[in-house]
Order: structure tokens, then sequence, then C-alpha cells
């Protein structure tokens, strides 16, 4: 595939995976182009847990169904996150940001107007809503072949100092060559991110990783080999658009956006996650 395609067809993936294993031919693949990223003089802060126990699979995916509807139900997902939700296609095409929910799960439909009030929340509560979409992100997690830990090193990672955003920026650039490797390869990938929501369970993940005290747990992503046929799971968006560059690229100063190149840009080639 052409360097170009891999970069425009992108996309997290919020569905199944296939049960086959990943090969250990593509896990140290996706390892190599981790480790060439730049990095500030070239400290190479990160550190990878690649998890393929199905026990530590199943525990990390209980964990992360559990956090769900712990955020779903006490309000905080949705209080925390409502500026990025959009619920039609024209306010999706007006602000070219955000998550489409055009496909809500069917317990959740009735709720789109008032998810966002007290009693709206209470409403979705009684129903049992957030323990419904919790399971459907616990199977999500399980079903996956190999989760993948993103560490980075104390030494490197200082909070307070110049080090930590240099840390952290060469982390996204590892995980970035991550993440278009696997568009080469057929896989999918998600960040696995309602754990952080819930104040003491990314903790129990750091636990049964074993996490020493010298490094950080990161972030933990969920990959997999893609269906031939990708169906939309019941909790599901589309965030296929993207800002047009008059919107995000400036000329000179921060006063003069960039004009012109609108429809110079090729389009979206793909579908579905962000």
């Amino acid at each position: 595939m052409e360097f170009l395609d891999v970069v425009r067809r992108r996309k997290t993936t919020n569905g199944h995976f296939l049960p086959t294993p990943i090969s250990e031919e593509h896990q140290r693949l996706l390892m190599e182009v981790a480790g060439r990223a730049p990095s500030q003089l070239n400290s190479q802060p990160w550190r990878f847990v690649i998890i393929d126990s199905r026990e530590t699979i199943d525990a990390i995916a209980a964990i992360s169904g559990e956090s769900m509807t712990t955020a779903m139900s006490n309000g905080t997902f949705f209080e925390r996150y409502k500026r990025y939700f959009r619920f039609t296609e024209a306010e999706m095409e007006e602000r070219r940001d955000g998550m489409l929910f055009d496909k809500l799960p069917a317990p959740l439909r009735p709720f789109t107007k008032s998810v966002f009030t007290k009693s709206g929340q209470k409403l979705i509560n009684a129903a049992r809503i957030p323990q419904s979409l919790g399971e459907e992100n616990r199977k999500l997690v399980a079903g996956a072949p190999l989760l993948i830990a993103v560490l980075l090193d104390k030494a490197e990672n200082r909070p307070g100092e110049l080090s930590s955003f240099y840390s952290m920026f060469s982390m996204g650039a590892a995980m970035e060559n991550v993440w278009l490797t696997t568009v080469e390869v057929g896989m999918g990938i998600q960040f696995i991110s309602f754990p952080m929501e819930v104040p003491g369970n990314w903790q129990r993940i750091e636990a049964l990783l074993e996490v020493p005290d010298t490094l950080d747990l990161m972030a933990v992503y969920r990959l997999g080999y893609l269906p031939p046929e990708e169906r939309r799971p019941p909790i599901d968006w589309s965030s296929h658009q993207r800002k047009r560059p008059s919107q995000y690229v400036f000329r000179g100063t921060c006063a003069t956006p960039q004009t012109g190149w609108d429809d110079a840009i090729e389009g979206p080639t793909r579908e579905g996650g962000a």
C-alpha cells in the first residue's frame, strides 16, 4: 500500500476483531516500527508490554467494562465529553470534528435528546443502560487476541520539566508508527480508555501488569485482524470528517487563516472511528 493511502485509511476500530492470534512476525514488526520513532536526544523513553495471555486480557476487559458502567452511571462521561458529541449529519458537516452518534445502541436511542440532563441520566440508569453498554465494552476488549500496554520511563518522563513533554511527544510518534502499520498488515487498533475514567481502576491494571515504580503506564490498546466484512457494533459512531485546512492552518501569523487549500485536499477514504 502506498504511504499516503495508509495515512488516509488510518482509523480507530470500534468493532470486533477476528479471533485469530496475532502472528509473532506482526508483533515483532509493530515493536520495530515503534522503536524507530524520533525521541529527544535519542532517549527512547517508551516501553511496551505485549499481552496475549487470555487470563490477563479477560481481567483487563472486566475492568474496562466495569469502568464504562460506572462512568455512564454517575454522569461523568457525558459531562466530560458532551462538547464532542454530534447527533445529526448537518452538525457534523458544519463542525467537522467530534463524534457523530448515528448508530446509538437501541436502548439509548429514546434518550438521545435528554442524555445530558439530570432527568435523562435517571432514566438511563433506571433502564440499566450503563450496565448493558459496559458489558458490550467488556466483550470488545475480551475479544481482542492481543493487547499492548505503553509505558514511559520515569527517568525521562519527569512532570513539570521539558523532558516530560519530550517523552509524551516521542510516545505519540511511536504509537502513530504502530497505528499506521496496523493498516498495512490488515489489523485494527483501539485505545482502551474507560479504566482511566474511574479513580483506582488504572492502578488495578498496573498491578495486573506488575508495573515497577520506575515506569508510568500511559495507555493500553486492543489489536486484532479485521474481518472481511466489518459490522458496526452496538457502541459505534462515525468520525471520518476532518476540519478543512482553513480551519486549522494559518499563514505567517495566527491572524491569517490559510485559504485556497480546502478543495485541493483529498477527502477521507475510511469509515467509522477517529
